[in-house]
């Protein structure tokens, strides 16, 4: 019996050691959330939630659509870069497998909120819990490659960035008049709420391992191009809608202080985007933009009516437009927000930036 077991025992141990996690390699990069951060996963799913068609990806190095709302690259993509890495597979694309698995994966879908009714026009996203269950399927995969002991390690030491909150507002509190849930709730207890639910995520997180989360807060709703189409005669930005982004945001960082504090150490850092985003709105010249106001790609005013497709006014320079479609910014855009990931003042990333997260992980 030992003779018939020992080669199934040498095969096993074969098959745990072809992969070595380098210290020097890059590490792990795990992205949960909405269509600001999925890099294709709804390319792979029966829903109206997707950029798999031109002219998305106009600007990406094979200038077809990747999945990405985005000309080129979005914000994973850009923080891949600094950390020295490929950028993340969805989760769902098939080359995710291997080697591949070492890098991270991405979990996002477009369409998501912290809801599970948030985005239930878009039918097949993936929901946040869902995005969750998949991390610890990640997990067990990488594991019968690793072992468990260098799985857990490897979810350790990584990064991981989580972007919600924006689509339970303009995909479900604010999505029709007398929404469900804006009859159910007021403004404030709305976000109470919100914050309750994100809490529990959060906490989800960390049980699965993750151990250094950016967690980012909504962007100024009220001044995306869709919103300013729909809501503003002047070209100003809508108050409420950014008055549910001033509501939300500073009690997510209070959640993420709180979780904190419970464990013990900086396992949670904010993510200010509301303020990187309105540097660039309030003076789009400054940042060598023309406008922040009309997307490159859409229809009607601000082209900011319906999706953009082939069919859509498409800009012939990207780099001039600070949204690329009707809620989502450019390449260009997605840089300077990286950049303030990357060396923002505690305005902007609390208590730390990344950069010095990365310095400080480096030393220990």
């Amino acid at each position: 019996m030992t003779m018939e077991a020992s080669p199934i025992i040498f095969f096993s141990l074969v098959a745990l050691v072809t992969l070595p996690v380098s210290s020097e390699a890059a590490r792990a990069f795990f992205v949960f959330g909405d269509s600001l951060v999925d890099n294709g996963n709804n390319n792979y799913l029966a829903t109206t939630a997707r950029a798999d068609a031109p002219p998305y990806g106009i600007d990406s190095p094979t200038r077809r659509p990747t999945g990405r709302f985005s000309n080129g690259m979005n914000v994973p993509d850009i923080i891949s870069e600094n950390l020295g890495a490929e950028p993340t597979l969805p989760y769902l694309s098939p080359e995710l497998r291997g080697e591949k698995l070492l890098v991270g994966a991405n979990f996002a879908s477009a369409g998501v909120g912290i809801l599970n009714d948030t985005g239930i026009q878009f039918v097949n996203i993936i929901r946040i819990w869902t995005q969750l269950h998949y991390f610890e399927q990640y997990q067990q995969r990488l594991s019968s490659l690793i072992g468990p002991e260098q799985t857990q390690r490897l979810v350790n030491q990584a990064l991981v960035l989580i972007t919600l909150g924006g689509n339970d507002f303009v995909n479900n509190y604010y999505l029709v008049p007398f929404s469900v849930r804006s009859r159910q709730f007021t403004l404030p207890n709305y976000v109470t709420y919100l914050m309750s639910e994100y809490r529990k995520i959060l906490a989800g997180l960390y049980e699965l391992g993750a151990r250094r989360v950016l967690v980012t807060g909504t962007g100024p709703l009220g001044c995306v191009p869709a919103e300013l189409a729909l809501r503003s005669r002047t070209g100003h930005c809508d108050p409420e809608l950014n008055g549910a982004s001033n509501l939300f945001n500073p009690q997510l960082i209070q959640v993420v202080n709180e979780l904190n504090s419970q464990i013990g150490s900086d396992v949670f850092f904010s993510v200010n985007v509301y303020s990187m985003h309105m540097d660039f709105i309030s003076d789009p010249q400054a940042y060598g933009f023309v406008t922040s106001k009309i997307a490159c790609c859409g229809q009607g005013p601000y082209n900011g009516i319906g999706l953009c497709t082939v069919l859509s006014n498409v800009c012939p320079n990207r780099d001039i437009f600070a949204f690329w479609d009707a809620f989502h910014p450019t390449e260009r855009a997605n840089r300077i927000l990286v950049r303030q990931f990357m060396a923002g003042t505690t305005k902007y990333m609390s208590p730390l930036n990344l950069s010095t997260i990365l310095a400080m992980d480096a030393r220990t």
